[in-house]
């Protein structure tokens, strides 16, 4: 069964292809993603490998963690499984209102009419 890897402090300037082809050294890679910023577009510094099986996903985590890739010592551990997060409060300024023009809060105080 195949078995997914963490891999951090990736150089922006990595690719999933080269991440691909720098895990092949520990066995077969099932697939290889870069995690991206949804706006720009532009890599978090992160992604997973999957690997085939989990003796090769361990070959992994001892041979690369702590290597070097396009100039940067990456970090490879076992994945953890996402876990459900609370949600996030809605609307700007964490859910309290808008810009602050508070007079409790040293502001002009807003419209007096």
């Amino acid at each position: 069964m195949a078995k997914k890897l963490y891999v951090g402090s990736l150089s922006y300037n990595t690719t999933e292809d080269g991440l691909k082809d720098f895990f092949s050294q520990a066995g077969s890679v099932v697939s290889a993603a870069i995690i991206t910023d949804k706006i720009s577009g532009r890599s978090k510094g992160f992604g997973f490998v999957e690997m085939t099986t989990e003796e090769e996903a361990g070959k992994a985590v001892e041979t690369l963690n702590g290597a070097e890739l396009d100039g940067r010592t990456i970090s490879v551990a076992e994945a953890r499984p996402m876990t459900d997060r609370p949600a996030r409060p809605s609307g700007g300024f964490g859910g309290r209102g808008g810009g602050g023009f508070d007079r409790d809060r040293g502001g002009r105080g807003g419209n007096r009419w």
